[in-house]
């Protein structure tokens, strides 16, 4: 776990950096300088070709992550001399398994760039009423699909090799530095809204580029294909194709669940509602963030103790990584939720925003349910057993496209944020007790319990502070509440120890500290 945890805490920061220049993008430059409407299009923009990808790249995320410690050699990487100069033996290392990852992700683009020009006639009919700036643009999300679709498999690559700082920078700073400055130069009208849109997919272009510029500059991948290899291994070739397979057709339900929710307040109440929905998201989504850093590089090693049945270990990670992620992520949720009146009032325009105060909570845990159960849905993934998530992703798009159809038309932006929250913990319930099935190990401990227990007393003890303890000044209330309650909340995690690997980051650190003093 030394060196999860040492990337992970990088990433984290990373990705906090990121979250700053997200905060300055949407709390003084979205809502400031641009309406709802606008809002809701770059959004919706962003989801469908967050769709789009999630179909195109066959499960190559997933197959790079399963699939790279079965083509890497386990002698690690091997150097051939080639005219006087070295160059990485790809054929010994990793048997051409860079290149497999870049054609499979292309010739799915291809088929499904053809399936959503064809599909253009009935979805523009759909948004067309309530939301037709988004179909005079229906057709950007194809250059911006590509660029996300070779940003994450370069991203993927590197993570597999145990580089994820780099990556996470570019996903989480440069692309937000690019957002911010699309972002301004259409609020202060130096470009129109074509020009906006066309620099939004500048930015994921320049984000591919920054990705395979790092993963070439690191001398361990090659464009060289190993046809021997594949060709002697053909029962490996059926898994990959098998599981590619299998990872289509999941995508289909699990990629479509998350965006579900916006394609339905477009349609049904447009974009500027789909606006206010997203910035509630953008609060929201913070909850989640210390998943994308500590899975993406405690995945691969997951895959790893799978592929040589190391139960111990995966049981160890499992618990381990779900239990950080519950602690990190509920204090997140809860610090969120006990400054959520003082955010909405700083916030310009908050009054409008405010509308989804509710929102926020719920999809707050939401992202919390998420970023709890996706490592166990990795355990369960990486396994033999993968095909019963299939079965779990059908099931989770079902009830959302029931609940959504259902919720929104009653009780708008918040029947969508219940549909969220119900569909997943269903996802997540079925998975967690798969899993437990399955493996015949626990995927949750007392370890859990305790953190659930502290985060409901936050919680708890935070609306009784309102009701008994009311201060007027929303600043005075919100500073004295997050002061008091986190920080109790915080001597409460250390003492009792709720995550050892946090106190021995913690203790590390002041050791550190105290020796350079």
């Amino acid at each position: 776990m030394g060196i999860i945890a040492k990337q992970s805490i990088q990433g984290t920061i990373v990705t906090y950096l990121g979250v700053a220049v997200g905060f300055v993008t949407t709390f003084f430059v979205l809502t400031r300088f641009l309406t709802a409407e606008e809002i809701g299009l770059a959004r919706v923009l962003v989801d469908a070709a967050t769709l789009f990808i999630g179909l195109a790249q066959l499960g190559t995320s997933s197959s790079i992550i399963r699939f790279y410690p079965h083509f890497k050699s386990s002698g690690g990487q091997e150097f051939r001399s080639s005219g006087g100069t070295s160059e990485p033996a790809q054929s010994a290392s990793e048997h051409g398994f860079f290149f497999w990852t870049i054609l499979i992700p292309l010739v799915g683009f291809a088929l499904f760039a053809a399936l959503y020009c064809a599909c253009y006639t009935p979805l523009s009919q759909w948004f067309g009423e309530k939301s037709p700036l988004f179909v005079e643009y229906y057709y950007m999300v194809l250059p911006m699909a590509f660029f996300m679709l070779y940003q994450t498999v370069f991203e993927t690559n590197a993570n597999v090799r145990m580089h994820i700082v780099v990556p996470r920078a570019v996903r989480e700073l440069i692309t937000r530095i690019g957002l911010l400055a699309a972002y301004l130069l259409y609020s202060f009208r130096v470009v129109d809204i074509d020009g906006f849109v066309i620099a939004l997919c500048a930015v994921y272009a320049v984000a591919m580029l920054c990705n395979i510029i790092y993963l070439f500059s690191l001398g361990e991948v090659s464009l060289r294909p190993d046809w021997q290899y594949i060709k002697g291994n053909p029962k490996l070739v059926k898994q990959y194709l098998l599981y590619t397979g299998f990872l289509l057709v999941s995508a289909v339900t699990s990629v479509l669940a998350p965006t579900l929710s916006s394609f339905f307040i477009t349609a049904e109440m447009g974009l500027s509602y789909t606006g206010i929905f997203a910035i509630a998201t953008y609060i929201a989504v913070m909850v989640s963030i210390p998943y994308r850093s500590v899975t993406a590089i405690a995945a691969p090693q997951l895959a790893n103790a799978i592929k040589h049945n190391n139960q111990n270990e995966i049981t160890h990670l499992m618990q381990q990584v779900s239990s950080n992620l519950l602690l990190i992520g509920g204090m997140i949720l809860c610090a969120i939720w006990l400054n959520i009146d003082l955010i909405f009032h700083i916030l310009p325009n908050g009054a409008t925003y405010a509308e989804a105060r509710s929102v926020v909570l719920m999809l707050g845990v939401s992202q919390l349910i998420i970023a709890t159960g996706s490592f166990t849905l990795n355990t369960l993934n990486y396994s033999r057993f993968y095909a019963f998530s299939l079965l779990f992703s059908f099931i989770l798009t079902a009830s959302s496209i029931l609940l959504n159809n259902t919720l929104i038309p009653t009780l708008g932006m918040n029947g969508a944020a219940v549909s969220n929250l119900l569909s997943y913990a269903l996802y997540f319930i079925l998975i967690i007790i798969t899993v437990r099935l399955t493996s015949k190990a626990p995927t949750f401990t007392s370890q859990h319990l305790k953190i659930l227990l502290l985060l409901l007393l936050i919680l708890s003890t935070n609306t009784l502070w309102l009701k008994y303890l009311p201060i007027n000044n929303i600043w005075i209330s919100s500073i004295l509440r997050t002061v008091v309650l986190m920080g109790g909340a915080c001597a409460i995690a250390w003492f009792k120890n709720l995550s050892p690997e946090i106190n021995q980051q913690v203790r590390a650190l002041g050791e550190r500290l105290k020796a350079k003093g």
